[in-house]
């Protein structure tokens, strides 16, 4: 591991140097690209150089305890060498987390799609919940959040909606989030007080720059329309909405929620290349035996992967076995627990992997 860290730190210094040439200070684009490989090491330098110190901290006590006569000094230096060793341990541990390799997708900003499952107009509801547990954490975390696309309920809800999240590390927290959401509570409309089951999906998709998918114009066709509201009604007198049609995937996407045809063909170019680069990594995780179990495509997002039980305020992740008597605050984007011990488990996957 110390052959590795000595070239991880030599790549930063070379980081630090091109950081402060003029050459890079007048080129955004540039400045940018270093500057999020300058961050990206900083903490694995500052790990490796605090478990190098350690090291020689342990050796040097060692070598004291050693060659030293006075037993009391002896035990002292015992002492900190064991201190030594422990803080020399842990940092290993923090290190091989650290060098695991990353998602390159992690840092992306994320289109996160709701639908109504199983359960009707409470089904909509529930999707609709999801939308504001998924906007409140966002809001938690200062990130910004743009609806692309939703189809409203008659009574409320969503049969779909479709939320751009965008900021640091956004998918790296939420792509975990990916399968079916299971509700079980009292709906509004329920005279008896008779407990149902509701379902909606949940998918997260990495947001997919130019770079990462092209789209040439002979590939798609592009059709616009009228924007309609549920029931019909409409939402204003112009063909603003705008359907994107992909010809060789046949992927369909339809965006109506701004009143700009630009804006709405914007958003729906988004949503599109999304979507294709999702079918991209699904076709290369069924090629690959060790893909990540939950990464967006992989199969799991026709499982059950969340109840959130109102009964006894319980919300289960049936993944990790996780149970928290907390539903009031997930629901108000209190997510935390949940997506740390996802993460957690699945650091624990990588390391336990085969090389």
């Amino acid at each position: 591991m110390r052959d590795r860290l000595d070239q991880i730190e030599a790549a930063y210094e070379q980081l630090n140097r091109e950081l402060s040439s003029p050459e890079v200070a007048s080129d955004p684009s540039k400045l940018r690209d270093l500057g999020k490989r300058h961050r990206e090491l900083e903490e694995i330098v500052t790990a490796a150089r605090a478990w190098k110190k350690a090291q020689a901290d342990a050796e040097e006590a060692r070598t004291l305890a050693r060659d030293e006569k006075d037993p009391e000094s002896q035990a002292f230096y015992r002492d900190e060498a064991e201190r030594a060793e422990a803080q020399t341990a842990e940092l290993a541990a923090q290190l091989e987390i650290l060098l695991l390799p990353k998602d390159p997708n992690d840092d992306k900003n994320v289109l996160v799609e709701i639908r109504s499952g199983a359960g009707g107009d409470e089904a909509s509801l529930w999707a609709g919940d999801l939308y504001e547990m998924y906007r409140r954490y966002a809001e938690r975390r200062k990130w910004k959040t743009d609806v692309l696309s939703s189809t409203p309920s008659d009574l409320g809800g969503f049969d779909k909606v479709i939320v751009e999240i965008r900021g640091d590390g956004a998918y790296s927290r939420l792509k975990h989030e990916s399968g079916v959401h299971r509700v079980q509570r009292v709906p509004e409309t329920e005279s008896q007080g008779r407990i149902h089951t509701s379902t909606a999906t949940v998918a997260v998709l990495p947001e997919a720059e130019e770079v990462d998918v092209e789209i040439k114009p002979e590939d798609i066709e592009i059709d616009v329309f009228r924007s309609g509201g549920p029931g019909g009604q409409s939402v204003n007198t112009t063909d603003s909405a705008v359907r994107i049609t992909h010809k060789e995937s046949g992927i369909v996407v339809s965006v109506q929620d701004e009143r700009s045809q630009l804006q709405n063909r914007d958003k729906a170019m988004r949503y599109l290349r999304a979507r294709l680069l999702q079918m991209e990594q699904e076709r290369q995780q069924q090629e690959q035996a060790q893909a990540r179990r939950a990464q967006v495509g992989s199969g799991e997002r026709a499982e059950k992967i969340r109840t959130y039980t109102y009964a006894e305020n319980r919300v289960t992740d049936h993944r990790i076995k996780l149970k928290l008597h907390k539903l009031d605050q997930v629901l108000q984007g209190d997510l935390d627990d949940f997506i740390d011990a996802l993460l957690a488990e699945e650091r624990a996957r990588q390391l336990g992997a085969p090389e």
